[in-house]
């Protein structure tokens, strides 16, 4: 990479799974890029992920939590971009309890909006990392609609409505404040690092372990799949070339029902179906999401690239079979 005019860059949730790719991602490709990561390290935050460069002198790790504002002005003093993973994203976990999702995600992105803005020097870029989940529910039957960037956001679960509160928040602070924010919405993301709740590195796990695969419902819920490598290049671009105000979905082209993937995964490991579980179906589920990429792909250029769906899936539970010791510590 080269002409990048953002290279001092503070991550939020750095030690997360997106976040923790993403900065192994610009540490790897952009020698002049400087990050420091900012992270709660709360229970899938992980500083192990990034063992491998902490040493590099272009890396700093702060520990502490995005709502602490004398903590993030400082920080956003030093930095002209600010990439925002920090979030409370799974989906059963704020059906239990939507408290901590609320004060993450939402009043957390008001605290970095308000110290982007109040920061003295050049204005700041805040990208903040969104999700599909916010744009709701599609029809399975009806494969030819896609979520699009201007489709209306009808978020199902406390999850999706936290991030959907974040998404309005980064627009009422261009329009309102005249604010350099980009926002993107991403599909579902797999790959290294992803903390065993979720359901690929959860159904793999399982299955090292000899223990059957949780299926919700009738598995044939459907998600777009994209590999965390691929979204990470796209927020790069999308930081560093996207239209201030602007919102980019990024997918993966890569519809999959659950049933299908649980069976992918199945067949990876050379396992057989008695080892799917039909549990009840998650409150509110939604059926599913599609990404439309076409703005991304003809504004900036961007398209994924790791789309041999079988490489990527395969490739994912070699990492975990490498990994145990990781995933294992996890998990106690």
């Amino acid at each position: 990479m080269s002409n990048d005019q953002y290279r001092n860059i503070l991550v939020t949730g750095g030690a997360g799974f997106i976040g923790t790719n993403f900065i192994h991602y610009v540490l790897n490709h952009c020698v002049d890029v400087n990050v420091i990561n900012l992270d709660a390290l709360t229970y899938s935050g992980n500083l192990e992920n990034l063992h491998s460069i902490e040493r590099d002198p272009r890396y700093q790790f702060v520990h502490g939590d995005i709502c602490d504002r004398d903590l993030v002005r400082p920080l956003i003093q030093k930095c002209d971009a600010v990439v925002h993973f920090a979030a409370e994203s799974h989906v059963d976990r704020s059906i239990n309890n939507a408290a901590p999702f609320l004060s993450t995600n939402i009043l957390g992105t008001q605290v970095l909006l308000e110290a982007c803005r109040n920061a003295s020097g050049d204005p700041r870029r805040m990208l903040y990392v969104s999700t599909d989940e916010v744009y709701g529910s599609l029809e399975l039957d009806v494969p030819e609609i896609r979520f699009s960037e201007s489709s209306p956001m009808a978020p199902n679960s406390p999850y999706a409505a936290s991030k959907a509160s974040g998404d309005l928040l980064v627009r009422a602070a261009h329009h309102t404040h005249g604010m350099n924010v980009v926002t993107t919405r991403c599909s579902n993301n797999f790959g290294p690092y992803q903390y065993p709740e979720k359901v690929i590195p959860l159904f793999v796990t399982n299955l090292m372990q000899g223990k059957k695969v949780p299926l919700y419902g009738d598995g044939l819920n459907v998600r777009d799949w994209i590999h965390v490598d691929d979204h990470c290049e796209a927020v790069w671009q999308v930081l560093q070339q996207g239209q201030t105000g602007e919102v980019y979905n990024i997918g993966g082209n890569n519809e999959r029902s659950n049933l299908e993937l649980t069976h992918g995964i199945l067949d990876a490991m050379n396992l057989g179906q008695e080892m799917i579980e039909y549990v009840p179906d998650r409150l509110g589920h939604d059926r599913r999401y599609a990404i439309d990429g076409s703005k991304i792909k003809s504004d900036l250029g961007w398209s994924p690239t790791r789309s041999d769906w079988p490489d990527a899936l395969e490739s994912t539970i070699r990492w975990y079979r490498d990994h145990q010791e990781w995933w294992s510590r996890l998990q106690r």
